[in-house]
């Protein structure tokens, strides 16, 4: 518990928000289940009946869409062929840095992409670098990468090659044009309303005949486009 607290340390200067810190298997499956989780951290000597690959396994029944990255001392060969058999993100030995953690996060979020998308979408810039789901998008903001659900984002605006992603709480600049974000987020929650925007109709506060309101910005609508609007909200 005390290594795990360091852990979540680390994990909370770099940004990230950790959900749970237990220290049986048992616990962590049913953390899970009741959980929203991006990534799990495992170590492979747990206390409890089951260790960190079986734990692993139980998960995936249910969860096999979360990656999982292991921590342990046991880097032998059959520890490590056992681990391989649940394919995780990652294997990291202790003892261990903050930046092979770091890095090792960075991978699961990008394998987390590929897989849902096929494609990285990113910066060639490591500073510009991000990643685009359906559900979510992960931006890296110096060290650390930042979450936006897309069900948060109030609209989004086209600035060139880049896109301003806009939250109740946050303005946030993604290297991707507007025709990238648009194909990629689910398309039952964003509309496009004209050319410079696309908005989530789940946050529309007014529609006019030439523009719609959100959180008292006024966003211009193209002609054509309020019917398709309109339909869309009934569907919500």
């Amino acid at each position: 518990m005390i290594i795990g607290a360091k852990v979540s340390m680390q994990l909370a200067n770099l940004g990230y928000e950790v959900t749970g810190l237990l220290p049986r298997g048992e616990e962590a499956i049913f953390h899970v289940q009741d959980n929203p989780v991006d990534i799990i951290l495992l170590d492979i000597n747990l206390k409890g009946d089951i260790d960190g690959i079986e734990t692993a396994r139980q998960i995936q029944k249910s969860h096999s869409e979360i990656p999982i990255i292991y921590l342990t001392a046991n880097g032998d060969d059959a520890t490590f062929n056992r681990a391989k058999s649940t394919r995780p993100a990652a294997f990291i030995c202790k003892p261990f840095k903050q930046l092979d953690l770091q890095r090792a996060i960075e991978l699961a979020i990008c394998r987390m992409t590929e897989n849902e998308t096929g494609t990285i979408a990113g910066g060639e810039n490591q500073d510009e670098q991000h990643f685009i789901l359906r559900d979510r998008i992960f931006i890296r903001n110096k060290d650390k990468m930042i979450k936006i659900m897309v069900t948060d984002i109030l609209y989004i605006e086209a600035d060139r090659n880049y896109s301003r992603i806009f939250t109740k709480e946050k303005e946030y600049l993604l290297s991707a044009t507007l025709k990238t974000i648009e194909e990629k987020i689910s398309d039952n929650l964003f509309v496009r309303v004209h050319r410079s925007y696309v908005i989530n109709i789940a946050q529309v506060d007014e529609v006019a005949e030439s523009f719609v309101i959100i959180s008292n910005k006024s966003i211009p609508m193209s002609g054509g486009l309020k019917e398709n609007l309109l339909q869309k909200i009934q569907t919500l």
